[in-house]
């Protein structure tokens, strides 16, 4: 089987809602990063074989297909096809996990695995009617918030621990923005906000001012005397990030130094009342693949949809949160939906290259009851 290399890994800032990204429409986001990103690679797009874009909210503005739209976009030749994939929130994670799918059986040779999304400009959940009747009879559907609110009970994680967890996401966050860890994976993007020529180079979401007491004034989000508020959930954010995934015969005519390789992909389904707890079977059945055990790992980066998540994972797994999220994660950052996963592994390979360590491990959970989880190896 053939080798799935990343041969490059960019991001945009991630931008607040109504914030720096506020007046750009989500398939000219995409498009600017595919740009510029390919451009500071140095290669011919022509080579591209395919655009595979994750977006979850396709309507408006993100539908007709954005990862065609986004390609256009791009400037590449009209020969570079492009698709979307809506897997939730893992949608770019699956984006990068088709591209190295269609790499390693040997289809393709050149292939972007990427992701966006504009909460600002188009509306969480507004691509979605009523649930079928024979759905909501087999299984107790309920918000993603209340399934976080689940996990609190059964793991037994009071207000104080999600509280910690959240203030300590924000001041790795904060600590990792002071020192420039993440200007390597951003790529500076221009644009328009009220009407003015701005570049964003910097996520928007990380608060220095974030501490314990703030975060215990906050009231219950979801529902009275509940564990979690607005503090301890992943902040609503716009944009883009992608991730250059090819053959080893590819990487050398364009002249292009693979990364790391992608040594293994797992993606299951659970119950999807609790829903948010994929990651923990996700995590275990994508090490079994990769031949590997946790101690191997040297980090992880699992999605703070909500703060409870990560910690239910950590505890099942016996995994220690010093090499999770050491950057911070969604609580601090933000979570564009569609393109959070394409962003895990943007920032693990980063931070792996800054540390020189080895294996790294992204995974995400997902509405409904699944999760996607990707097993990187520096090389």
């Amino acid at each position: 089987m053939t080798e799935a290399y990343i041969l490059g890994a960019a991001r945009t800032a991630i931008g607040k809602r109504n914030g720096v990204f506020a007046d750009t429409r989500p398939d000219e986001l995409a498009g600017n990063l595919l740009r510029t990103f390919v451009g500071n690679l140095n290669f011919d797009p022509v080579h591209i074989e395919d655009v595979v874009m994750g977006c979850v909210t396709q309507i408006g503005e993100q539908g007709f297909n954005i990862g065609r739209m986004a390609a256009l976009l791009a400037g590449f030749p009209v020969s570079v096809p492009g698709t979307s994939v809506n897997r939730m929130c893992a949608s770019s994670l699956q984006a990068v996990n088709f591209a190295a799918q269609a790499v390693k059986a040997g289809a393709m040779d050149l292939v972007v695995g990427a992701g966006v999304e504009s909460m600002s400009r188009v509306s969480m959940g507004s691509d979605g009617g009523g649930l079928s009747d024979l759905l909501t009879q087999r299984f107790d559907i309920i918000p993603q918030g209340l399934s976080a609110e689940l996990i609190c009970e059964k793991w037994g994680l009071s207000r104080a621990d999600v509280d910690a967890f959240s203030a300590e996401s924000h001041r790795r966050a904060v600590i990792a923005t002071e020192n420039g860890w993440f200007d390597r994976e951003i790529v500076p993007i221009q644009v328009k906000k009220g009407g003015e020529s701005v570049i964003a180079r910097r996520d928007e979401g990380p608060r220095q001012d974030t501490t314990l007491e703030k975060l215990a004034n906050l009231r219950s989000a979801f529902k009275t005397g509940g564990v979690l508020t607005a503090g301890s959930s992943s902040q609503i954010s716009d944009g883009a990030a992608a991730v250059l995934i090819g053959s080893e015969s590819m990487a050398a005519k364009l002249n292009l130094v693979p990364r790391a390789r992608v040594r293994g992909m797992a993606v299951v389904g659970i119950d999807p009342t609790i829903m948010l707890t994929g990651v923990v079977p996700a995590t275990q059945m994508v090490l079994q693949k990769s031949g590997l055990t946790v101690s191997d790992i040297d980090l992880f980066e699992v999605n703070e949809a909500f703060a409870p998540v990560v910690m239910a994972w950590s505890r099942d797994l016996n995994i220690d949160l010093a090499k999770t999220n050491v950057n911070g994660g969604a609580v601090a950052l933000g979570h564009p939906l569609g393109a959070s996963g394409a962003r895990l592994v943007v920032t693990l390979l980063h931070e792996l290259e800054r540390r020189d360590q080895t294996l790294g491990l992204a995974t995400l959970c997902i509405g409904f009851g699944m999760a996607v989880a990707t097993v990187i190896e520096r090389i």
